[in-house]
């Protein structure tokens, strides 16, 4: 039996996950507005290209997030890439299961940089780098919207 998070009861109600999508591996990261802080989470692998549900379920169920970011990849002109249609579908599946608002964000070369970071800065080796580097991505997805959305808005001259 797996204990929940203790920390988990400070984090209801401006909790949030990130997903990096991918056709195997689906990257998940964990972040809160109070903070605008995110935190690597873990990778689901999926099933024969399809999500994990009962994995995702259980992620739900456990931080109870009042809303989803998911990263969409997009060409350098703005189009579409191959892999945007199912990203697109995995926000609707994500919205029509669990109700909860799903917001997208840029996430084009956040699996490049995440690799980058693992490999040259930290030296991670190779088959570690496959096992992290998408709830990495998954991090840098929900940081730089927690980034663009609470930090934004944020002005000390109002406090």
């Amino acid at each position: 039996m797996v204990k929940p998070d203790p920390l988990l009861r400070h984090w209801h109600n401006d909790t949030y996950l990130g997903f990096d999508f991918g056709h195997k591996k689906i990257g998940v990261a964990v972040g809160q507005q109070t903070t605008a802080t995110a935190s690597p989470l873990e990778t689901i692998r999926s099933i024969r290209q399809t999500p994990n549900w009962q994995r995702l379920d259980q992620l739900i169920q456990q931080w109870q997030p009042c809303g989803l970011v998911v990263g969409i990849s997009l060409q350098q002109n703005g189009e579409d890439n191959p892999v945007t249609p199912k990203m697109r579908k995995f926000c609707q599946q994500l919205q029509q299961r669990y109700q909860l608002p799903v917001h997208i964000m840029d996430e084009t070369l956040t699996t490049y940089e995440a690799k980058q970071l693992l490999f040259d800065e930290l030296h991670v080796s190779a088959r570690r780098l496959w096992e992290v580097q998408d709830q990495l991505a998954a991090q840098l997805i929900l940081q730089t919207w927690l980034n663009h959305t609470y930090c934004s808005n944020f002005n000390p001259a109002s406090q």
